[in-house]
């Protein structure tokens, strides 16, 4: 919420000032509200499930008492005993205090807390979302105390004891403490309202907070509602047991979702039971709380104002002649503490005050309904229910809720006919089955999505050849071919479940027990008392919580992250991740890298990439461009990046340039945060417009970025106010000026350059306010975001002795908590990271050589998970280990083994509660410590930074040296890893290929008559004291061996694809005969005739690629083709080469004394591509094509920089003569900024003749396109492929043409 303005920090003021107000209102009395509620409680007040004895009455079980025979004791130790408390009215209870019988072996280490109002349909009080139970007590007298937050406020509690001490009995002394709870309430029967009519004196149009507490049965109704007479409307209505607050705005310009807020929040809101809620709507923040779930929302557009008529109503929409566009219920139950902005609306009803209009019949007390739901609580649970036997007609009735898709509803025996009736729930869909042994079942199959957790009502009958099932009043029937045979019960009916086989039951299921809830059971027409059944008077029944619902909604909260969609059963959750980008249990991991850096150092190449620059964190991924050089640089593209022409702006009229960006901000931040270095090039050209008002100095054009700040200073420049970098070179225009621009000449010139601030990138607006005086004009053309590097990846610490340990501040990871890091070690073993709460923690170590082990506790006891590894980790390689923890979960992976995975066990404590500081590479006794380097620790996707941290530690260096060992295998093709400070580089210059890994290939496409002459020595005498690589190759060395290497394709033969001589008339040759063969000659002995290694198998000239490998070791020749056929001869002609003189590719130029296939190869030359071309270290075509240092190459007729891949059915020769250099290297140059088609400066130019500039044009123009070519070429991957609209065109035949004459004052060549 952006509270930057006065108004909006009015509204914050407010909106704090209301919560405040709510609070009081909702706590009530809760200030001091701590007096204890039982003690002075008369007997009659204290109930049970059962005594052991009159001396064990419930009537003994105050705390700290010693009546009787000290306690509470029930007849029977079991789950089904419970302990009530009457407090005679409502009240607020804070905590609640338990010790067992005085003086005994009795006491209840476990025990479930529920309330009511009425003494009927109880609810559990839930410590945590998922946890249930309370811990009891540990013996007969200590007392254990319990802070309720939040408080309670009933009139009615029950403990239910659910673990005690083996070695005794249940045995409890309660106490309970809180306040007088004072409420006003109100009772709606779903044909009533209110409808409160205000001062509109008494209104902000702006500004409404309204709070109320409600519970019903029924699971739709309107709570709340008011209109306008334009359509705007505040509506509170429940849906399906859940509220959806919708706002309906008229101004609020959002065509697309017409203006609407809709709001959803709570689950289960028609389970008879109060539930608050809090509406607070200042401006355009909405906040929507509901119990102690909060909604927060802030609205788009002109949401300020609503346009509302003067009243609002409560429970319905009392006027029918305003037309609302939906459906809807009158509320049906109770509402409590009912303020609209501060006013009392119960308190008003109750006075009968003018300002409530009563519609209806309300009443100001609230009615408690006396049915009585039981729960189902495992799939072991059933109720068994006996009826009438041999009775013609098996009819029975209830309603249901769950969320599991399957479960036995009832069953019911036949009589006379060996099978039975049952009624279950297959993949939410309801199914009636009569099963009669030797036949077929028959089926009737009803409604669909059951399991939705909504109350559905089912009615089945079966009476002589006729079935029928009524689901949600929706009847389904079906008649049966019985023969002679009858329909008889058999007497009992099953609800629910079976019993266990030892009980001598027919009951069966095919789907197992059902979980979940039923209330309104009814057999043969007769509504079963559950009171009979819980007192053990009819039927019998397991596992079974008899006047209680204790279903819950554990998608509320939703704790799938990042989007994931949340489905359920009755004992857990389920998180669907899909197209969510995300992984996990509970949708916690991303399954992208964070930054170009780590796709690098995984052995990609460029490209676009995912980038979640957090990882788990809140923001998403974005689809950005790896450029991948010696370092990762990350190229982020915005809609602005065509050249923008301005004229006609004033200060009162300006020009304002918005970028909108492929990522958002907050991911911007992000990636910025992460990068070593950003920058930007902003291109700023300008005729007759100054950036700055000579008279005042006030900016005249401006931009801005990410913090919304106005920046004055230009490109390259520091960020110094009215700035240019021609300032800081001291080379603008007109000296008395920081920039070009601010000279004012009536000609083009430019402040243009790279903003490479971080904090300020990247640029989201420019402002240009001065190109409205005559013959005025600027243009502007703003590049991609440029980020290079990842700080975090490589950031690392050397641990040097087992007492030393880096700290950070303690770890928040409540509900999700991952943590990821590269480790390298020799130790044995030593823990990498710890962190404490009072009970809880989290530890991550090297237990043994082959074992990393995630230790943690978060309340449950403590857990580990191992991964063990067939080789060792201390093999001081970098190994990666992740491990995470959520509600669900805990697993750990190490490098690529397969992960380990722990489950959450079920309803137990979830909230990892960690208070000590955070130890890494250590613990706080200092003992077990890690030796050996940390690199790359993040929690929850944040690193932290341990370079910083260890320089101020003892005993921890910051950096950490070695990365070759692990990642030098991503070297290839000869390349040799080199290490940086931060990382490492693969040097490729002794390899035929490029690129960060050496992987791309470079292959030239051989056009007729061409030729590539790599010389290793000029003469005899200069290469002895050369370094050059050519120099090794000398006449004082015989080379007994060499290694060729590359590729080739072609169509022509005979064609020459390498000739290697010497000075001694010695050659090596590679041809294609006239016949297509491939033919190897070795000519060691100029006295003798050559070797001839023939491949004729077959036409190697096929315009296929084919690849060439010659390793020869003195008279041993190993010859590889297509990595498939090998042959290994024997020379004749010698063993060593002396005196190498060079090595051609193509046409043989010279005269030489050679081999007349040779030479008619020769003499033809080669017309194909040729690929990656290495005799031992040295390169020609890389010399040749990217040279990086001055190299012995000559280059004669047409040799392009190709591909030699090809589709298949594509001419080989017409492919490669597509792929000219300047085609090449031209992709995107053509189409690049005009930046590299103006030069930086410029000068006034007078006095010349027409001729002279005629003639300099045409030198500069040339001059131009050369130097753009140069420029273009080193920036050409960094850059996007642009499109030249026609104003860039326009302006740049202007510039060149400017530029062009200005340029001959300084020099005609580049």
């Amino acid at each position: 919420m952006n509270m930057g303005s006065a108004p909006g920090a009015v509204l914050k003021m407010l909106l704090l000032l209301s919560t405040h107000n709510w609070s009081r209102v909702e706590a009530g009395n809760s200030y001091d509200c701590d007096d204890p509620l039982v003690s002075a409680l008369p007997q009659a007040s204290f109930s049970s499930s059962s005594e052991l004895s009159g001396s064990h009455g419930p009537g003994f079980a105050r705390l700290n008492r010693r009546d009787g025979a000290g306690g509470w004791s029930p007849l029977v130790s079991n789950k089904y005993q419970w302990l009530q408390i009457d407090l005679g009215e409502r009240m607020e209870i804070t905590s609640v205090a338990t010790q067992g019988g005085y003086g005994s072996s009795n006491w209840v280490t476990s025990y479930l807390l529920m309330f009511s109002d009425s003494g009927r349909n109880w609810k559990q009080y839930r410590q945590e979302d998922s946890m249930w139970g309370f811990s009891g007590n540990a013996n007969a007298d200590s007392v254990v105390y319990y802070r309720l937050q939040p408080s309670i406020k009933a009139r009615f509690l029950r403990f239910i004891p659910l673990e005690w001490n083996p070695k005794g009995r249940i045995g409890m002394r309660i106490e309970v403490f809180g306040c007088a709870y004072r409420s006003e309430v109100v009772d709606l029967d779903g044909k009533s309202s209110l409808l409160y009519r205000f001062d509109q004196k008494s209104l902000s149009p702006i500004k409404d907070i309204i709070s109320l507490k409600f519970k019903t049965m029924q699971s739709d109704g309107i709570l709340l509602h008011r209109a306008g007479p334009s359509g705007d409307h505040i509506t509170l209505e429940l849906r399906r047991g859940k509220l959806f607050l919708l706002i309906n705005s008229g101004d609020a310009k959002l065509p697309s979702t017409h203006a609407l807020i809709n709001l959803t929040l709570g689950s289960l809101l028609d389970d008879q039971h109060w539930h608050s809620v809090l509406i607070q709507r200042l401006g355009k923040q909405v906040n929507f709380t509901v119990d102690e779930h909060r909604h927060r929302f802030h609205a788009q557009g002109e949401f300020n104002y609503l346009d509302l008529d003067y009243e609002i109503s409560f429970g319905g929409i009392p006027a029918p002649e305003k037309s609302v566009s939906f459906q809807y219920k009158n509320f049906h139950g109770c509402l409590e503490n009912l303020y609209y902005n501060g006013v009392d609306i119960i308190g008003l009803a109750k006075q009968q005050k003018s300002q409530i209009i009563t519609m209806g019949n309300v009443s100001f007390s609230c009615s408690q309904p006396q049915w009585m739901p039981l729960t189902f609580l495992s799939s072991r649970s059933y109720l068994a229910l006996l009826a009438s036997p041999r009775e013609e007609e098996i009819s029975a009735s209830f309603q249901f809720r769950t969320w599991n898709k399957a479960g036995l509803l009832l069953f019911s025996e036949l009589q006379l006919v060996s099978g039975g009736l049952l009624l279950l729930l297959s993949d939410g869909k309801l199914k009636l089955n009569l099963l009669r042994q030797g036949k077929l079942p028959s089926d009737i199959t009803a409604g669909v999505g059951m399991n939705d957790g909504q109350w559905h009502s089912i009615s089945v009958s079966a009476k002589r050849n006729h079935l029928s099932v009524v689901v949600d009043g929706h009847v389904t029937t079906a008649s049966l071919l019985l023969g002679p045979e009858q329909i008889y019960s058999g007497g009992t009916y099953y609800f629910g479940g079976c019993p266990d086989k030892s009980f001598g039951s027919k009951c069966t299921s095919p789907v197992g027990g059902f979980q979940g809830c039923m209330r309104l059971i009814s057999i043969s027409n007769e509504v079963v008392d559950l009171i009979s059944v819980q007192q053990g008077s009819l039927g019998n029944f397991s596992d079974l919580q008899i006047d209680s619902c204790g279903i819950s909604d554990r998608c509320l909260p939703n704790y799938c992250e990042h989007g994931g969609a949340c489905s359920q059963s009755w004992s857990t959750f389920h998180c669907n991740c899909s197209d969510t980008g995300y992984t996990g249990a509970t949708c916690h991991s991303s399954i992208y890298e964070q930054s170009c850096e780590a796709y690098k150092h995984k052995g990609n190449t460029s490209g676009f990439y995912y980038i979640d620059s957090d990882g788990s964190g809140p923001l998403g991924p974005s689809l950005l461009y790896c450029n991948m050089t010696e370092t990762a640089w990350t190229i982020i593209q915005h809609n602005g990046s065509d050249l923008t022409r301005v004229r006609n702006t004033d200060p009162e009229n300006p020009h304002t340039g918005v970028f909108e960006y492929v990522a958002g901000m907050e991911q911007l931040q992000a990636t910025i945060n992460r990068a070593e270095h950003c920058e930007q090039e902003l291109a700023y050209y300008c005729k007759k417009s100054r950036l700055v008002n000579p008279q005042d100095g006030t900016p005249l054009s401006w931009w801005v970025g990410r913090t919304n700040e106005t920046q004055t200073y230009w490109g390259g420049a520091l960020p110094d106010p009215q700035k240019c970098t021609c300032g800081l070179e001291g080379s603008c225009t007109d000296a008395q000026y920081h920039c070009n621009c601010d000279a004012d000449r009536s000609e083009w010139t430019n402040d243009t350059g790279f903003l490479s601030y971080k904090e300020h990138l990247p640029v989201t607006k420019i402002v240009i306010t001065d190109t409205g005086r005559p013959h005025s004009e600027a243009a502007y053309r703003l590049g991609p975001l440029l980020c290079r590097g990842d700080r975090s990846f490589w950031n690392s610490a050397s641990f040097n002795t087992e007492a030393s340990y880096l700290h950070f501040p303690t770890f928040h990871g409540e509900l999700s908590a991952d943590v990821s890091f590269f480790f390298k070690t020799t130790a044995l073993s030593g823990v990498f990271l710890e962190n404490l709460g009072i009970t809880d923690f989290i530890r991550i170590e090297l237990r043994s050589p082959t074992t990393v082990t995630f230790s943690f506790d978060v309340g449950n006891g403590p857990l580990e998970i191992s991964v063990q590894s067939p080789t060792h980790f201390n093999d001081n390689q970098w190994h990666h280990v992740r491990v995470e923890r959520n509600m669900k979960e805990a697993s750990i992976q190490v490098d690529q083994l397969s992960p380990k995975t722990q489950a959450a066990p079920a309803d137990g404590h979830v909230l990892l509660q960690l208070n000590s500081q955070l130890f890494v590479g250590g613990t706080a006794t200092r003992q077990r410590g890690f030796l050996g380097c940390i690199r790359s620790l993040q929690l929850n996707g944040m690193a932290l930074d341990l370079e910083e941290r260890a320089m101020v530690t003892p005993g921890v260096q910051p950096g950490c040296r070695g990365h070759c060992g692990s990642y030098g295998k991503l070297c290839r093709n000869g390349g040799k890893c080199r290490e940086k400070p931060s990382g490492f580089f693969c040097d490729c210059s002794s390899s035929a290929y490029t690129g960060p890994f050496c992987s791309h290939e470079i292959s030239a496409y051989f056009g007729s008559g061409s030729s590539v002459i790599y010389n290793f020595q000029e003469n005899y005498s200069l290469s002895k004291n050369s370094s050059s690589h050519a120099a090794s190759f000398h006449g004082d060395m015989k080379l007994s061996r060499e290694m060729i290497k590359f590729s080739f394709r072609t169509t022509r033969a005979p064609s020459l694809l390498l000739y290697m001589s010497s000075f001694y008339k010695e050659y090596l040759s590679v041809i294609i005969a006239k016949n297509g063969s491939l033919q190897i000659r070795y000519k060691l002995n100029r006295y003798q005739e050559p070797d001839v290694v023939n491949f004729d198998f077959k036409s190697m000239a096929d315009g296929q690629l084919h690849h060439v490998k010659i390793n020869r070791e003195e008279g041993v020749v190993f010859v590889e083709i297509d990595e498939n056929t090998r042959r290994q001869v024997h020379l004749a002609s010698g063993t060593e080469f002396s005196a190498i003189k060079s090595l051609v590719l193509g046409r043989i130029l010279e005269h030489s004394d050679i081999d007349q296939e040779t030479a008619l190869a020769g003499a033809q030359g080669f017309t194909g591509c040729l690929s990656a071309v290495q005799l031992s270290h040295v390169a020609p075509l890389k010399a040749a094509l990217h040279p990086s240092h001055p190299a012995p190459v000559t280059v004669t007729g047409h040799v392009t920089e190709s591909s030699c891949v090809a589709p298949a059915g594509t001419d080989a020769t017409s492919r490669e003569r597509t792929h000219s250099f300047a085609d090449h290297s031209g992709t995107k140059d053509d189409r690049e900024p005009l930046t590299h088609a103006i030069k930086s400066d410029s000068a006034v130019i007078g006095g010349l003749i027409a001729v002279v500039i005629f003639i300099l044009l045409c030198i500069a123009a040339i001059a131009v396109r050369i130097y753009q070519q140069k420029r273009l070429y080193k920036r050409n991957e960094a850059k996007r492929s642009e499109k030249v609209e026609s104003a860039q065109a326009v302006l740049k035949s202007e510039l060149n043409i400017q530029n062009a004459v200005n340029e001959n004052q300084k020099e005609y060549f580049f």
